[in-house]
């Protein structure tokens, strides 16, 4: 059976799903609270920037993939209008549940699915955008995910890809402190888990760095793909453009 990576520990394929899903089941009810905490509010900046970025059109149709608790479905709705689609997904279903309760909550009705990025339920040639924030770096094919983006995209479409990321050489070391002896400590205080968030630290270490990533993206089948570094490389948001 081949191996992968959870975090810095090596496991076979078959158990990592399963061991994804048990960290986002034990944050789903606390993700918000610990997204402020954890960055300190930058990552309603990074989703922001996604969204300039993204310059949806009314009427534009729109597949957010590992959607969570649904920022940023929220927000690409409010974009394209009456006229166009936001199709909220996630492979977990306690985040998937959050999220749609919290759209509604907020009197927004979009179509929400549970669904696996490697083998994506639709047609070729669906979406004028395709996104996936913070997702990414918890999947086992990464290629074949990528792969599947872009086999959904219309032509000229458009992938954006909002992940953690290789920070810049001067903030590593501090970084690295804050990862590794604060996170936990704040996962166990306002989460009780310290655990995922250990993993969140460590998956971010085995996620492709900016340059890996763009060529994966082309490799799969996007044209051209620009690279943003927010927050000095924390996080890049890579856009991919079907050719």
């Amino acid at each position: 059976m081949s191996q992968t990576h959870f975090g810095f520990e090596t496991v076979d394929e078959a158990e990592k799903a399963g061991k994804v899903k048990g960290v986002f089941d034990s944050v789903a009810s606390k993700y918000d609270l610990m997204n402020d905490f954890m960055s300190m509010g930058l990552h309603r900046v990074w989703k922001a920037y996604t969204v300039a970025v993204a310059n949806l059109k009314e009427g534009d149709a729109v597949l957010d993939i590992a959607g969570g608790t649904g920022d940023l479905s929220r927000a690409f709705a409010r974009k394209v209008g009456p006229t166009g689609t936001v199709v909220h997904t996630d492979i977990n279903e306690a985040m998937l549940r959050t999220g749609r309760d919290r759209l509604l909550d907020e009197g927004l009705s979009l179509p929400t699915t549970i669904c696996d990025a490697e083998k994506l339920p639709f047609k070729p040639g669906t979406f004028d955008l395709v996104s996936v924030a913070f997702g990414l770096r918890n999947m086992t094919h990464k290629e074949q995910a990528l792969a599947e983006m872009c086999r959904v995209l219309k032509p000229g479409g458009r992938l954006l890809v909002l992940e953690f990321s290789k920070v810049a050489k001067p903030l590593q070391k501090p970084y690295d402190w804050y990862s590794f002896n604060i996170l936990p400590k704040l996962g166990q205080w306002v989460a009780g888990d310290a655990d995922s968030y250990r993993y969140l630290a460590e998956s971010i270490r085995m996620h492709p760095d900016q340059a890996t990533l763009k060529a994966m993206m082309k490799t799969v089948g996007f044209g051209h793909v620009d690279v943003h570094n927010l927050t000095g490389g924390v996080v890049a948001l890579h856009v991919g453009i079907k050719c």
